[in-house]
């Protein structure tokens, strides 16, 4: 069985209050989704907030251009301090994704925990090497870059 992990650690200058309410916002994943994923969400009557117990469906082409069905199920969270969304259905064997902020000096900051299992055995751990990993890279490097430029227009707007 292949099981992996993947993270990424950034900062934010931004109060704690702002950042949880930016990423606990279901609306915002089309803010910090990178357009070649082809990420649309399907889930109608989307709330403003998340909740223990939320299930998101989406379409999202991950890899290739395959466009495939994704659920989340949002099974823990603590306000202002984490959440933990897990697939239910989607291109992973096994995908659960923690979400964690940490107030600092002069900010906020923002750690993803990935820990995820690719489908098709061999298949997907040969995938995994020469695809997801770096595909993986991108897409949190696109989340930061995206959530970074967020806070630096608030921080402008309030000026």
């Amino acid at each position: 069985m292949a099981f992996y992990q993947f993270s990424r650690k950034f900062t934010l200058n931004a109060s704690l209050e702002e950042v949880w309410s930016f990423i606990a916002t279901p609306a915002n994943l089309m803010k910090i989704t990178p357009s070649s994923l082809s990420f649309e969400i399907m889930t109608p009557d989307l709330p403003s907030q998340m909740y223990e117990g939320l299930i998101i469906h989406y379409h999202v082409k991950p890899l290739a251009g395959i466009r495939t069905n994704w659920v989340s199920e949002i099974t823990h969270i603590k306000t202002g301090r984490y959440f933990v969304d897990e697939q239910r259905i989607g291109p992973y064997k096994m995908w659960h994704h923690e979400h964690w902020l940490q107030p600092i000096k002069g900010g906020v900051e923002v750690l993803d925990i990935v820990s995820y299992q690719p489908p098709y055995g061999l298949i997907g751990r040969i995938a995994n090497t020469w695809l997801i990993k770096q595909r993986l890279t991108e897409i949190f490097a696109y989340r930061q870059k995206a959530i970074i430029n967020h806070f630096e227009e608030e921080n402008k707007a309030n000026r």
